[in-house]
């Protein structure tokens, strides 16, 4: 959270200024900022992370049959449902979480139109791959970036990938302004065309162009990622640390396995997960989990239940067991641990020593 004080001098120029919404001078600063932060060349901001995967299906016109990943926050799987779009579900790859390109070629259909994966943890999806297939068969690529704030490969923002790409600043992020989102863009003309559709589709006072939504992000939590964008470098240096000591600490427990950086990537530490073994461990991720939630360790089984095993999913073409073996082992096997910018070594201590000692 920014600091109160700071916050209070931004809010008392909001209300000096009486102007709360509807893409005031604290939105079009943070969208700048972002802008040069993020290296992007346009970004458009929305009220929450959920939005703007419902609102690039439609900037797009995308119909038909949209592929994705089963191994996501339900939020990637329902913005296509909400545009009567059907999903199919493909595996995923298990050194990443991220969709796997060798799966997604033989979902497509005559109905396919195009391809939504996921950067699971931050890590980016094999960009290359996805984009060579999108081509052959001429499919718009919408990346869920939730995770991604800030990542890079090879000094490339991860969010010029596609050909649109969303983030999500929920409380929960690495970046956040308490609820929040964004969309990014490669073009001024669909930038224009997303801020209408944020917008209930207004372009002035008596015309509406399209079925838009209200999307818009306020000047209150504007002012409010304005100053936590200036906390996240640090906020991010210290999540590394965290994660270096999680990895040295945990390398030597059997039946434990964690994700591993990737060369070439800038990380944001967003999430730190690990995968259980219940064999080789001597306990299941879910025995293990509600052992730490009785200390006040609160881990997170994130992703599980996977999206494909929901009452309003099962029955979708991709969604059998049998075609996921790979996103099912990692969802009954993942348990997030605890990682912010305020743990401390002593905190990382007690966790590790629950998971070594409680086998």
């Amino acid at each position: 959270m920014p600091d109160l004080g700071e916050y209070n001098e931004l809010l008392s120029k909001i209300w000096d200024a009486k102007w709360i919404t509807n893409a005031g001078p604290m939105h079009h600063e943070l969208e700048e900022a972002l802008c040069h932060y993020l290296k992007v060349p346009y970004i458009s901001l929305f009220t929450n992370g959920t939005l703007p995967l419902i609102t690039a299906l439609q900037a797009l016109r995308i119909s038909g049959e949209v592929i994705t990943t089963p191994y996501s926050f339900v939020a990637t799987t329902h913005s296509i449902c909400w545009n009567g779009i059907t999903p199919v579900f493909v595996d995923v790859d298990p050194l990443t979480g991220n969709i796997d390109p060798d799966k997604i070629e033989a979902a497509i259909t005559p109905r396919t139109t195009a391809i939504m994966p996921v950067h699971v943890y931050g890590n980016p999806c094999d960009t290359k791959r996805i984009a060579e297939i999108a081509n052959i068969y001429g499919l718009k690529v919408i990346y869920d970036a939730a995770h991604a704030f800030g990542v890079e490969v090879n000094g490339k923002s991860i969010l010029e990938e596609g050909d649109i790409s969303t983030l999500s600043f929920h409380a929960t992020k690495v970046f956040n302004t308490v609820e929040g989102g964004a969309m990014v863009v490669h073009q001024a003309e669909l930038k224009n065309r997303i801020d209408n559709l944020k917008n209930f589709g207004i372009t002035d006072e008596t015309h509406v162009v399209a079925p838009g939504i209200n999307g818009k992000m306020d000047e209150i939590r504007s002012a409010y990622g304005l100053l936590n964008l200036k906390k996240v470098d640090s906020a991010i240096a210290i999540r590394k640390k965290v994660a270096l000591m999680y990895r040295e600490m945990l390398k030597d427990i059997p039946g434990i396995r964690m994700l591993d950086d990737i060369k070439g990537v800038k990380h944001n530490y967003g999430y730190f997960p690990i995968f259980i073994d219940e064999r080789q461990y001597g306990m299941s991720r879910d025995a293990l989990y509600l052992k730490m939630k009785e200390n006040n360790i609160l881990s997170r089984r994130y992703f599980y239940p996977l999206i494909s095993t929901f009452t309003t999913y099962r029955r979708l073409r991709g969604a059998e067991e049998s075609n996921l073996p790979v996103a099912t082992r990692m969802a009954n096997q993942v348990l997030c641990l605890p990682i912010h910018h305020l743990l401390s070594e002593h905190d990382v201590e007690r966790i590790v020593d629950l998971i070594l000692h409680e086998r």
